[in-house]
């Protein structure tokens, strides 16, 4: 039976291979695990620009500690926590030099945007409203697929924290999304 035997699960030794420098199985592991990141990278971050640049930077990080991977059937887990750390912190730097752009033109109307025009909102607007840290919970349960426990070891909450958390996340975007 080939190790390789579940889609995304990349084999013992390539991982072994690409702690002891191996680029060649690093690349193999890449295109295993690029796509996952880069759709988590982009919900946390919001910015398909931004979310390439996480990306690239996480797999300079995850080259650089490869070898502290001890259970190759966690690489999924640890490359996507990577990636959601990377996202995050680019999204939260670039806050701090955000400024925000008002148009004078088309303020007080709701003639340019259809979302509002209609009363509806749209799930990236909402998905926008949220923290980078809220997106990234989003990101890492349905985007990545971690359970609570793996969120929490991920972002630094208990289980019970995350399933709460969610919980909030979900009912608010609920009913931003219902509101009319």
């Amino acid at each position: 039976m080939s190790e390789l035997a579940i889609p995304g699960m990349v084999p013992a030794r390539t991982v072994a291979a690409a702690a002891a420098g191996d680029a060649d199985a690093l690349a193999r592991i890449v295109d295993a695990h690029q796509l996952d990141m880069a759709r988590l990278s982009l919900l946390v971050c919001g910015d398909p620009e931004m979310a390439r640049d996480a990306v690239q930077a996480a797999w300079v990080i995850a080259w650089k500690r490869m070898s502290s991977v001890k259970e190759p059937e966690r690489l999924r887990a640890w490359l996507m926590s990577v990636a959601a750390n990377e996202a995050r912190q680019m999204a939260r730097r670039r806050r701090r030099f955000e400024v925000d752009h008002i148009d004078v033109a088309s303020a007080g109307s709701s003639h340019g945007d259809p979302a509002t025009r209609s009363g509806h909102v749209d799930l990236s607007i909402a998905l926008r409203g949220l923290t980078t840290d809220d997106r990234t919970l989003l990101a890492l349960r349905y985007v990545a697929g971690f359970d609570a426990s793996e969120i929490g070891r991920s972002m630094g909450m208990s289980a019970s924290g995350v399933r709460s958390r969610l919980s909030r996340l979900l009912a608010r975007l609920r009913t931003e999304l219902t509101d009319d």
